[in-house]
């Protein structure tokens, strides 16, 4: 009999289990349908012995000390600060938007307080900002957005801006200054030796049995367990009582060169051309010496694995109509990005995953029998 049955070795999943096992020593079946742990940020060596990440790159960022520490205990890090360029007007210049961006762009010269006045002449006013478009209009205007912004993002969620809300742009700031850093977080680091091994370390309790290439339907009624904590998409986990919650997906293709380098940053953005949303080369990324280099050109899909939850109202009231049924299942958590239907940054589902912990402490003796207990979804365990 296992005390828990985790669904989903991704960050979410991974970082309970561990906590589970090593703190209350209780015993825990770890299980993922894909073959291997570490969900999305899985990452792998290639055919030529290059390590990329097989799911698009994954880059470590926070500001929280807590999370950095705990995963300090799984992994050494190299520092790492992340580098954007997009291609815009067959140029390559910073994104997020800064002070180089619009004098390379224009051919100007400004100072950050010129350029300070160059936005406000251009920002269009809007009274309640509620879409991704009122984002970006209202602070850089129309024609930063049209060059950087629309065409990128109906790439990436197949909706124009303003159908998506206004968390998708209210991501990515824009700065006065010089600053070309992606992530202005505090703790900017890439596990040293790869995420995967990150996992495996973390997973490693003797109270911890990993099965991959399984699903939760096929163990659910087979293997005891006396609670659950459920990583997956939510309306699967209710099998689509209300119909299927919109996801937005993506293929990689995954190609090696032989040549040194490609690009000058990790990253190069696409807004304006190509059917990819960007190309990624690993090797910035992991620091890792090699005569070849890996790139993955991403291509955004409404087909495939669910990755990301489709910001829009009516997708939030269809998610609250499931979360509802989560609240009345007893000795089950929801917790990660697809149980919560929230577009969460890795650090944000450790700290959530961290947060339920600390509520189970609370809620539920150690090797108890919660016959009795009403599960805690982890709509109310949110990272803070």
């Amino acid at each position: 009999m296992y005390d828990w049955l985790i669904v989903g070795a991704g960050f979410a999943g991974s970082v309970l289990a561990e906590r589970l096992a090593s703190e209350r020593n209780e015993r825990v079946l770890l299980i993922d349908r894909r073959n291997h742990i570490g969900g999305n940020a899985y990452d792998c060596y290639d055919d030529q012995g290059l390590l990329i990440h097989q799911y698009g790159p994954h880059i470590f960022h926070t500001n929280s000390r807590q999370i950095f520490d705990h995963l300090s205990r799984f992994t050494e890090w190299r520092p790492y600060e992340h580098r954007v360029l997009a291609k815009v007007d067959d140029k390559l210049v910073p994104i997020p938007i800064n002070l180089d961006t619009v004098n390379k762009l224009y051919g100007l010269s400004l100072t950050s307080e010129e350029l300070q006045d160059w936005f406000k002449a251009r920002a269009e006013p809007v009274d309640e900002i509620k879409t991704s478009e009122d984002v970006v209009v209202s602070v850089v205007g129309r024609e930063l957005y049209e060059k950087f912004f629309r065409g990128y993002t109906r790439k990436q969620w197949g909706l124009d801006p303003s159908e998506l809300d206004k968390s998708v742009t209210s991501r990515v700031p824009t700065r006065t200054n010089r600053d070309d850093r992606y992530f202005g977080d505090e703790f900017q680091f890439m596990p040293k030796h790869g995420y995967t091994r990150m996992f495996e370390t973390m997973v490693s309790h003797p109270n911890i049995h990993v099965m991959t290439q399984t699903d939760y339907a096929d163990v659910k009624d087979t293997i005891p367990h006396r609670r659950v904590i459920y990583t997956g998409p939510i309306d699967e986990y209710f099998d689509f009582r209300f119909g299927k919650l919109p996801y937005r997906s993506l293929r990689f293709e995954h190609v090696t060169l032989d040549q040194a380098w490609h690009q000058p940053v990790g990253v190069v953005n696409y807004p304006q051309t190509e059917d990819y949303t960007r190309i990624t080369e690993y090797k910035y990324l992991t620091g890792q010496e090699h005569a070849k280099t890996a790139l993955t050109y991403e291509y955004p899909s409404a087909e495939g694995d669910p990755y990301y939850p489709i910001p829009k109202p009516e997708n939030q009231e269809l998610f609250k109509k499931y979360e509802r049924l989560a609240l009345a299942t007893p000795d089950v958590w929801f917790v990660g990005r697809l149980a919560t239907y929230r577009y969460y940054n890795m650090d944000q589902i450790v700290g959530q995953a961290l947060a339920t912990f600390r509520r189970i402490n609370e809620s539920l003796p150690a090797n108890a029998d919660t016959s009795s207990v009403q599960a805690m979804p982890a709509s109310a365990a949110l990272a803070s």
